[in-house]
Parts: structure tokens; sequence; C-alpha cells
């Protein structure tokens, strides 16, 4: 081939073909090359993982899943007991009574337990209206204490027996009660020996403890309250009415 002004232009060299005589050679291969690279990339692209341990979320926690699945089960398990045992204490608060079936006190006996506070224990009307001041004080466990081991001394029955001192002793004795009484360590010690083969008397020496705590520490403030100067005023009043 000639050029405009008159020289030889050389002839470029012939472009490798395929074997079929198409495409370019290298063409060809760029394109097998992207074909391969696609196959590889596509599957693992596309196709999403099986869900588990290896395959977790951006919440997953850092520890690993079992033991993440033993705390949540672990927690749930405490909440529930806490719950129960809670629920079990307000239901034996519920059972009981609010006070003692007692005809009102007279002037007379109510005048008397200003006397001594074994003459105000003495009678129900004394302890109804013993309770409800300490109630006022949030320690009417006390009382309620008192009364269950006078209770737990008349019964006879071994398996009632045992019944009622593990009730007694879950309410008022043990130390995750909600209503644990102020016991020293030594009458704790005895009781925890004795709860294997508990007889009525095995809260003896802590019912004393909680009598003599009651009298000494509750007694006096109640005679300076209110609720009992209320309760002489109302029934000198009922008196000389009648």
């Amino acid at each position: 081939m000639r050029t405009a002004d008159g020289g030889a232009r050389a002839a470029a060299p012939p472009r490798a073909r395929g074997p079929d005589g198409g495409s370019p050679m290298g063409s060809e291969r760029v394109e097998m090359r992207k074909r391969q690279v696609c196959a590889a990339q596509g599957p693992a692209a596309s196709a999403p993982g099986p869900r588990g341990v290896g395959n977790r979320g951006p919440n997953a926690c850092c520890f690993c899943w079992c033991c993440c699945c033993s705390c949540s089960c672990l927690t749930v398990r405490n909440q529930e007991e806490q719950r129960l045992r809670s629920a079990s204490y307000e239901l034996r608060t519920e059972d009981l009574p609010i006070c003692e079936e007692s005809p009102g006190p007279s002037l007379e006996e109510a005048s008397a337990w200003a006397q001594s506070f074994d003459k105000l224990m003495l009678t129900p009307a004394g302890r109804n209206a013993f309770r409800e001041f300490l109630r006022t004080e949030f320690s009417e466990e006390n009382m309620l204490f008192w009364m269950a081991c006078e209770e737990l001394k008349k019964e006879a029955n071994k398996t009632m027996i045992e019944e009622k001192a593990r009730i007694i002793y879950e309410d008022y004795v043990s130390i995750l009660s909600p209503r644990e009484v102020s016991l020293d360590s030594r009458v704790r010690e005895t009781i925890n020996r004795s709860m294997a083969e508990p007889s009525p008397h095995i809260f003896d020496d802590a019912q004393l403890q909680i009598y003599t705590l009651m009298h000494r520490d509750s007694y006096p403030r109640f005679m300076n309250s209110a609720l009992y100067k209320d309760l002489l005023r109302s029934l000198s009043e009922k008196a000389v009415e009648a």
C-alpha cells in the first residue's frame, strides 16, 4: 500500500485468531477469565449460608452461643424462683387473720395493759391492739412468730408438727425470709440442729427472745401511742354514756 505522497506503507501484521477463525484469541481469553471469576464468586455471593453458630448476625453476643443461652436460662430461672417465693409469702400473709376472735376490751381490761406486758399478752384483745400497733411500725412479724409458736405447742400429730415447724422456720427464722425475726446466732444454730426432728418446743428459746424484745422495745412505745390513748378515751366515753 502506498501513501498519499507515493511512499510505501508497511503492512500491519495479521491479528491472531482463534482456531475457528472467529474472534481474536486475546478477547476470548479475557471473556473466559471473566466467566470463570463470576462462576467462582456467584454461589458464594448469592447463596445465603446456613444460620447457626458460625453465621450470627451483627447483634450476636461476643461470647459463645452456648454460654449466652445458659446465662439467659439461669437468669430467667432465678427470676421465676424469686417471683414464686414472693407469691408464696404474700399468700401466707393473706391467709393470716387480721386479728384474733375476741370481744372488744372493757375499760378495766384496757387499763390493766398498762400495768404489765404480761397482762397485755394474756388476752386476745390485748394482743390484737398490740399487733395493730406493731403493724404501724412494720414489726408485726414479731407477734405473728410468737403466735405461731403458741399454736405449734398445741400440736400433737408428728406429721403436723414437722410441717408447722418447717413453715415457721421458712417464714420467720430463715435469713431468706422477708419476715425474718431478730435472733442471736446461738439460738439459730440450736434451731438448725433440731430441724431434722422438730418438737413442739423447738422454738421456745427463740420465742422467749422475741417476747423479751417486744417487751423492752415496742411495749413502752405502745403505751405512749395515740392508738392506745384513743382506745382508752373511747372506752371511757362509752362507760360514761352507759
